[in-house]
């Protein structure tokens, strides 16, 4: 509203129109001032996902859109989720346009940091979470919720947690603010949306419709760098990209390898290959627990992903278990990550399982690159559809000095395994048993 009149000449004179009580109040009316983006659809929707650049004015929306829902005394209990505690507290409600940046004067919420929770005057309730947290979102129950950045977040498993907690009054309302990576959540919810899901409704946005709120030097030399680049695709403009920049696997190269399991002919040989953490604690990576087969057709299938958090002892009896239901042929693991941990928790368990160990000579990109060629010459397929899995080969950076992520470090291994040869020139691994001179062959 206020952008209209500003382009129509009439400013001014609607401003002088007005009393001093008038400009006050229209002062704090996030509805004049508000880009329509920035302010969620009119309808039945129950998902509010707005997807924007940097500097889009997200944080400003998702802000004003709490306080409107905690005005209304329609949603007592609100839920507000970040990335980390850290940036619930310095973003959400600390930032400068966050909770109490924008809040009216006569409608400012108590905070209480040490006890993650704001407080409004007429009562309404709203709960600081860490998305690294997933276990705290188990018991709270809530009306509303806002979450910032989903797509930054560590743990998927976060936002069903949230989810299950969004249960009270006749009609709960999630509000969604993000960067549009291309994360399983992001796309799932972009997928509903062009389906016609009528419980979602997407707005975007770019860091350009909220130029007059930025430093022009920001522009001048910041933003132009990334103009007409992949990732100023994705941090400028807000578009959903569908992999990572730099990204060895492609979603459409998936896609087109996907198998239905009726399709799949019978294995002359079944691996199961895991990739270990280093810990189980709550915060801990996962283990990669990926079984594939290789086809009477020489080509390889991978069957299922069992990754998770696991204990050792967990892990190994997730493997075994697998290795049974498949009539496993081996077990493999990498020397390199764990050392003899893997052989030695799983013999506790089976003293005469199949196991080799394996150690990488090469790095990950080129441990990697056999099996993308796999995928790339039509060899290897995926039977079914592994969001997680698939969301880790697609968003993997190998240029950018990422390490690679467990389940697919567990996937590369399996195929590896069933169908690498390592004489035929790809030179990257050797089971831990050869020889120096058959390493060297």
């Amino acid at each position: 509203m206020a952008q209209s009149l500003v382009d129509s000449g009439k400013w001014r004179a609607f401003v002088g129109s007005l009393t001093q009580e008038e400009r006050f109040q229209l002062e704090h009316r996030w509805s004049f001032w508000a880009r329509p983006e920035q302010l969620m659809p009119e309808g039945d929707h129950s998902i509010w996902l707005y997807n924007g650049g940097r500097g889009a004015g997200k944080t400003r929306a998702g802000g004003e859109w709490s306080h409107s829902i905690a005005e209304s005394a329609r949603y007592p209990r609100i839920h507000l989720i970040a990335p980390t505690a850290s940036d619930a507290r310095d973003t959400m409600v600390e930032g400068e346009s966050g909770i109490l940046a924008c809040a009216k004067p006569w409608f400012r919420p108590d905070y209480e940091p040490s006890k993650r929770k704001l407080t409004w005057p007429n009562g309404v309730l709203a709960l600081l979470f860490s998305a690294e947290e997933p276990d705290r979102l188990r018991g709270p129950q809530c009306h509303a919720m806002w979450m910032d950045e989903l797509g930054s977040w560590k743990y998927p498993e976060t936002y069903d947690m949230a989810m299950l907690g969004l249960r009270l009054g006749s009609h709960p309302l999630l509000c969604i603010t993000s960067t549009p990576k291309p994360v399983r959540l992001i796309r799932d919810l972009h997928a509903r949306f062009k389906e016609g899901d009528p419980s979602v409704a997407i707005t975007l946005g770019t860091i350009y419709d909220n130029r007059a709120n930025l430093a022009k030097s920001f522009f001048t030399h910041i933003v132009s760098k990334y103009e007409g680049t992949r990732l100023g695709q994705q941090e400028l403009l807000g578009l959903l990209l569908e992999q990572a920049e730099g990204a060895l696997w492609t979603r459409a190269m998936l896609e087109h390898m996907r198998v239905t399991p009726n399709s799949v002919p019978a294995f002359s040989r079944v691996v199961v290959a895991i990739d270990p953490a280093v810990s189980s604690e709550d915060d801990s990576d996962e283990t990669g627990i990926v079984v594939g087969g290789l086809g009477v057709d020489g080509q390889g299938y991978i069957l299922t992903d069992h990754s998770g958090r696991y204990t050792p002892d967990g892990w190994a009896r997730r493997a075994i278990e697998e290795y049974d239901l498949r009539a496993g042929d081996r077990i493999v693991g990498e020397a390199n990550n764990g050392g003899d941990l893997i052989e030695h928790t799983l013999r506790t368990i089976r003293p005469n399982i199949s196991y080799r160990k394996l150690h990488a000579s090469r790095g990950k990109v080129a441990r990697a690159e056999p099996v993308v060629a796999l995928f790339e010459q039509g060899k290897a397929h995926l039977v079914g559809s592994f969001p997680d899995l698939e969301d880790q080969l697609c968003n993997w950076e190998p240029n950018k000095g990422l390490r690679s992520p467990d389940r697919l470090d567990a996937m590369v291994w399996c195929l590896t395994e069933l169908m690498v040869d390592k004489k035929a020139g790809w030179g990257d691994y050797f089971p831990a048993s050869d020889t120096e001179e058959e390493r060297a062959q």
